[in-house]
């Protein structure tokens, strides 16, 4: 066995080294990881980005994401060799709190090493059995970007029911997860893209409105019209100051906007105080994507109903930087993932 990492070594700049080969403890599993899943995170880490409050240790491994199989378990495990397992990433293992979270023991941020290499020992209670119908490289997905849009759906003010309405922003892996996660409960889907391409994207994964916010800035009034004036009951937020004005224009009184992301920075000051209080409307922001228990709920979901995410590409693991350099452009539908 030979085990090999990405460090970060340099504010945007990872390198290649060999690391010891780890062993199990008791109630542990060495996990042989097959695919890693890229998220914008893992770019504010990488970048020593100010904007992200767990700054990276010195030569930390990064990312958050991976799936593989069991090469060994522990003497007490419960999981066995030939598992197909994920990585939960963090020590939120039940409920829905989110002050259960620590931001600071997630991996891939701060001082706890990522995903990012060839094997991994994690806790029994922080792995989470891979859909079967679900590809390695799919279940590698599952957690910060499917779990986050399955909390802003199902967890937040209110839970999302047949019949509502959800507006997503364009076709990152969260919007994707979205857009699938609200279509397959039976919500009406508007989607929002920068490009017709990509909102054909959108369209093949359940949307069933779809508005090119380069052709029309001012998308909160269309979102009306397509609503007959109501507005939508929950917005997937990934973009954050940048578009915050027209995603409460396009939310129905007491609806509920998760902020979900940072994608999209604004310099302006941003007056949103008279649009909340006048409509009653709710700005509730998903913190961790969620817990172990959370993230169950969603492989549950969608082996129900056969839901797979959308790869945009994969890279080999010896090309690891240039996945991390593909992700910065964004300029891709789904997730960017590395093969292990």
């Amino acid at each position: 066995m030979t085990n090999q990492a990405w460090k970060i070594t340099a504010a945007g700049q990872v390198t290649l080294v060999d690391l010891e080969e780890p062993k199990p403890g008791p109630k542990q599993a060495l996990v042989r990881l097959q695919a890693v899943s890229l998220n914008y995170r893992d770019i504010l880490v990488m970048n020593h980005d100010p904007s992200y409050p767990a700054m990276a240790k010195q030569d930390l491994i990064p990312c958050s994401d991976g799936a593989g199989i069991v090469e060994e378990a522990g003497p007490h495990s419960e999981w066995k060799a030939g598992d197909r397992v994920i990585i939960q990433p963090n020590t939120w293992v039940t409920g829905f709190d989110p002050r259960d979270f620590d931001m600071f023991k997630t991996m891939g941020g701060g001082g706890i090493d990522g995903t990012l290499r060839r094997y991994l020992v994690w806790d029994d209670d922080r792995l989470i059995k891979a859909p079967d119908d679900l590809s390695i490289e799919e279940a590698s997905t599952l957690y910060t970007a499917g779990a986050t849009a399955w909390n802003a759906l199902m967890h937040g003010l209110f839970k999302l029911e047949p019949g509502m309405s959800v507006l997503t922003q364009g076709t990152g892996g969260v919007s994707c997860y979205a857009i699938q996660i609200a279509a397959a409960t039976g919500a009406t889907v508007i989607a929002t893209s920068s490009s017709d391409d990509k909102l054909q994207v959108a369209k093949k994964l359940g949307a069933k409105h779809l508005i090119n916010y380069r052709k029309t800035p001012n998308w909160g009034n269309e979102v009306l019209k397509v609503t007959n004036g109501k507005g939508v009951d929950i917005v997937a937020d990934v973009v954050g100051a940048a578009s915050i004005e027209q995603a409460i224009r396009a939310t129905r009184q007491a609806g509920l906007i998760r902020l979900l992301g940072m994608l999209g920075n604004s310099d302006e000051a941003v007056g949103i105080t008279n649009s909340l209080l006048f409509g009653a409307k709710t700005l509730q922001p998903v913190l961790g994507a969620g817990s172990r228990e959370l993230s169950q709920e969603l492989a549950d979901f969608l082996c129900e109903h056969q839901i797979h995410p959308p790869i945009a590409a994969t890279f080999e693991f010896e090309q690891a930087d240039k996945a991390l350099e593909a992700l910065k452009t964004l300029s891709v539908p789904g997730k960017i993932v590395v093969k292990i």
